[in-house]
């Protein structure tokens, strides 16, 4: 008998029927932009090294890495992704960690989520944003029974971090403290930064509640230096607050199979990590960890990778975007790292009123939109559904290019199913 309600399926495990159904119906594969993961692997000299270490048959590189730093791979990835030198900030440490998904599972732990003081497990309180790829959510409040509360994203706010809007929804929330501040940035599914001005008004708000503070900067490797400032940066030499900022190869460096990253904050934010992640994984896998270790000691090397990648998702996103917003879709936000678009649901598409039409009866508007577009086009996005403000739900609909939206194939197909769509708001 199953113990686990099947309600809370992933949300892009969804997509999958709709990818099948089109292709069943038509023959055709379809315009897939729902995925977002890389399309393309690792440059030649990762995949070099990758088969070096593996193929040495010393000890390290085959074990356990759970203690394990090979070639000082943490601090190479914070200085590359985060602009800071670990060894210059006494009061921060930096660790490996196998991914940024497992990671995040453990955070509310880390912050005392589990210890016997019935007050503070009653009261425990993790804010985060939506939209999101909400990993924080599930785990907080649908696994751990965290309360949590909702930081609203919103599309006038070009979906930007508004601590004012943080404010109040803690206010409104009636909490008598927050634990744990969980943002995304640059975000998914809006790929928006942060600059030096938001983090700090966040770092004043989690030094005068006592909050601790996590960013998951899976995309920071891909966001134009003038739209995203790392949290590391602003945040080192802090010593009012406690944070952490995470990274990974798998954005930055096409390399999602690695299951590896960094993870660089407080010290006693990140011993306390340490000690839950103890207990609920073994590590990275060596051998790769030593590979990336050793190409980020040229760091030179290392930015004209991450260059080459994100000017290629740059080329895609603004054929992709400039097409989609031609066809008359209206933004959320411009996206500004990384491979996301994102836009505002309309509610009538290909003549169809998204509310009325039968077959899309109980379907939210966002989700009635890509279920038709995606089935009638061909053109598969991700559904989303915003806080949206005053108690208004805003739907929206993202759109990756992890796909080779520049192939002149592609871009016929796409043209001619975008100029039947027809969007009306």
């Amino acid at each position: 008998m199953r113990q686990v309600p099947a309600a809370g399926i992933n949300l892009f495990q969804s997509i999958y029927p709709l990818l099948k159904e089109y292709a069943g119906k038509t023959g055709l594969e379809p315009l897939n932009l729902s995925l977002g993961n890389p399309d393309t692997v690792p440059p030649p000299e990762i995949l070099a090294l990758e088969s070096r270490y593996a193929a040495d048959p010393a000890f390290a590189y085959h074990t356990y890495a759970e203690d394990s730093n090979l070639l000082r791979f943490a601090e190479g990835m914070v200085e590359l992704h985060g602009g800071i030198r670990v060894q210059d900030h006494p009061e921060l440490k930096a660790v490996p960690i196998a991914g940024i998904k497992t990671s995040t599972a453990f955070l509310p732990l880390a912050c005392g989520l589990h210890l016997p003081d019935a007050r503070r497990r009653d009261s425990f309180c993790v804010v985060s944003n939506l939209p999101a790829y909400d990993v924080i959510g599930a785990w907080a409040r649908g696994y751990l029974g965290a309360r949590r509360v909702v930081w609203p994203l919103l599309s006038e706010d070009q979906m930007r971090l508004n601590v004012r809007r943080l404010k109040e929804a803690v206010r409104e929330a009636g909490v008598p403290r927050v634990d744990l501040v969980h943002v995304i940035r640059p975000g998914n599914p809006a790929a928006v930064g942060a600059s030096a001005k938001e983090w700090r008004e966040l770092l004043d708000f989690c030094a005068e509640s006592g909050a601790r503070l996590v960013c998951d900067g899976a995309y920071a490797g891909l966001a134009k230096a003038e739209a995203h400032v790392p949290l590391a940066r602003i945040a080192a030499g802090r010593r009012d607050c406690e944070w952490l900022e995470m990274y990974s190869v798998s954005k930055s460096f096409s390399d999602p199979g690695a299951r590896l990253g960094a993870l660089v904050g407080s010290r006693d934010f990140v011993e306390d990590f340490l000690l839950v992640k103890g207990n609920s994984d073994s590590g990275p896998v060596p051998c790769v960890m030593a590979a990336y270790g050793k190409f980020l000691e040229d760091q030179a090397a290392a930015r004209r990778a991450l260059e080459s990648l994100r000017s290629l998702y740059e080329r895609r996103l603004g054929y992709a975007a400039g097409r989609l917003r031609d066809a008359g879709l209206r933004e959320a936000c411009r996206p500004e790292a990384g491979f996301f678009t994102l836009w505002k649901s309309p509610r009538r598409v290909l003549g169809t009123d998204l509310e009325r039409h039968p077959r899309l009866k109980g379907l939210g508007l966002s989700e009635a939109f890509n279920r038709l577009v995606s089935l009638e086009t061909g053109i598969v996005g991700v559904p989303f559904e915003g806080p949206g403000n005053g108690g208004r739900p805003e739907p929206l609909i993202r759109y990756a290019v992890c796909a080779d939206v520049l192939n002149p194939a592609f871009q016929r197909r796409f043209e001619e199913a975008l100029a039947r769509l027809k969007p009306e708001y």
